[in-house]
């Protein structure tokens, strides 16, 4: 556990998200393998109908997860404050919330698979490799969910490293798993949802196993299995926005990917496929936006405010020059990182998409890094519904210039949007800092 009150900003910033990159690296890392093994041996259109059900599986799952952030913010406060009673009472109401909207949405997942994917007018070539994947991926969904639910208590009260092992341990899992279930035992797409789950339950084992193990000093001890109502409307209050905002950037996703679908299966394998290294590479940036969130929520809590200007600041420089440098390696390597995932012989066509895909999303990098640091001040403070806002006016971007512009320029004009969307992300947030409002927000 890190006590992040004390000691030099960005060392401790650095410190902690080196860790948590890390771990979220290699939890894409299992995403990639998946793509790369159900790409390299079940073909294009398997790999199409996996990648579709990203949006989907990410929806269905948003609410949980929002709840689990949301309460990670009061945890955090309450840990920086020593206040360790009013953490356990927040982490047994989370269990309680968490639980029944988990029901919920395994359920819809489950029976609302392939109404959800006609709605995306996922090809029929490709449906059926959907459809297989999300009911596998959603009757087994617990395992996701404890252990998103621990990493935030866990990163919250300052420990990045216990879930970076276990998210090393899940995707050594995984890519064995893979390669067993697809190319030995045959299993097609299905074996690739298997080695999912397997992953996910090993990494929600060892953050669990953590969380008890640790719960005399961060004070879940005093934890009783009798949720308080109180507590309840808490973790709803503070993780619905954050819900909200997740279930709304998921649907804006959704509404791109129906968008994409429409372009055929050749440029959903590329956006696929180009999507993954996305995802690899903007991990610097959402990593190190994650600390400075922990951080601020740690240091609000005792009224530190210099302390996280300074943290600020220092973050959006060491974020402007990962931003370049990431850009660069991916600009300079997107051929050789589109042939990852896909055979230059037989997908020239999504190699070509997938390139430019890249190319416009890596030049933006910079402006993803600084609307990820004043996000995430705001966040931590816990005003989460300036965040909900800011997200929303960034989702709202992303859709509405995607159809404009998919209209003149076809899918170059999609990912265009992106960037556009990121510097309507970034406006409020900037604003709302300099307001100085942000600073009376507690949760704790």
């Amino acid at each position: 556990m890190k006590d992040m009150t004390q000691g030099k900003p960005l060392k401790l910033i650095i410190g902690f998200a080196i860790p948590m990159l890390i771990g979220n690296i290699f939890q894409q890392v299992y995403n990639v393998a998946d793509t790369v093994i159900v790409g390299r041996f079940l073909g294009e259109s398997a790999l199409a109908g996996v990648g579709s059900t990203g949006t989907l599986t990410y929806f269905l799952l948003a609410l949980v997860s929002g709840m689990c952030n949301g309460a990670g913010l009061v945890v955090a406060q309450c840990f920086g404050c020593g206040n360790k009673e009013r953490l356990a009472k927040t982490v047994t109401a989370l269990i309680w919330v968490a639980g029944v909207l988990t029901c919920i949405m395994s359920l819809i997942g489950i029976f609302g698979a392939e109404f959800f994917l006609r709605l995306l007018s996922v090809p029929e070539n490709v449906i059926g490799y959907s459809a297989t994947y999300l009911h596998i991926i959603y009757t087994f969904v617990f395992g996701s969910v404890v252990y998103n639910g621990c990493a935030a208590i866990l990163n919250s009260v300052g420990d990045s490293k216990t879930p970076l092992r276990a998210v090393i341990a899940s995707s050594v899992v995984n890519i064995v798993f893979d390669l067993f279930f697809i190319i030995v035992c045959k299993m097609g797409v299905a074996g690739a949802a298997y080695a999912t789950i397997l992953a996910q339950c090993t990494s929600a084992v060892i953050c669990f196993a953590k969380v008890m193990k640790g719960r005399e000093e961060i004070g879940l001890s005093l934890m009783k299995w009798k949720p308080e109502a109180g507590y309840i409307r808490l973790v709803v209050k503070t993780g619905f926005p954050a819900a909200f905002q997740s279930c709304m950037i998921a649907l804006g996703g959704m509404s791109v990917q129906r968008l994409v679908n429409s372009f055929g299966s050749s440029t959903m394998a590329a956006y696929v496929a180009a999507n993954r290294v996305d995802s690899v590479a903007i991990q610097v940036i959402v990593s190190i936006g994650t600390a400075l969130s922990v951080f601020t929520g740690q240091n609000i809590a005792k009224n530190q405010y210099d302390r996280i200007r300074e943290a600020l600041y220092k973050t959006l420089g060491v974020m402007v020059g990962a931003s370049i440098f990431i850009a660069s390696m991916v600009l300079i390597f997107r051929v050789q990182l589109m042939t990852l995932f896909l055979d230059a012989n037989e997908s020239g066509e999504a190699i070509g998409i997938g390139c430019t895909y890249l190319t416009i999303i890596g030049v933006a990098y910079v402006i993803a890094g600084v609307m990820q640091s004043y996000q995430n001040v705001i966040r931590g403070a816990g005003d989460v519904n300036t965040c909900m806002v800011a997200g929303l006016t960034e989702l709202s971007g992303r859709i509405v210039f995607a159809y404009l512009l998919s209209g003149t320029l076809g899918v170059t004009g999609i990912w265009i949007a992106t960037p556009l969307s990121w510097s309507c992300g970034c406006v409020i947030p900037v604003i709302r800092y300099y307001s100085g409002k942000w600073k009376h927000k507690r949760l704790a």
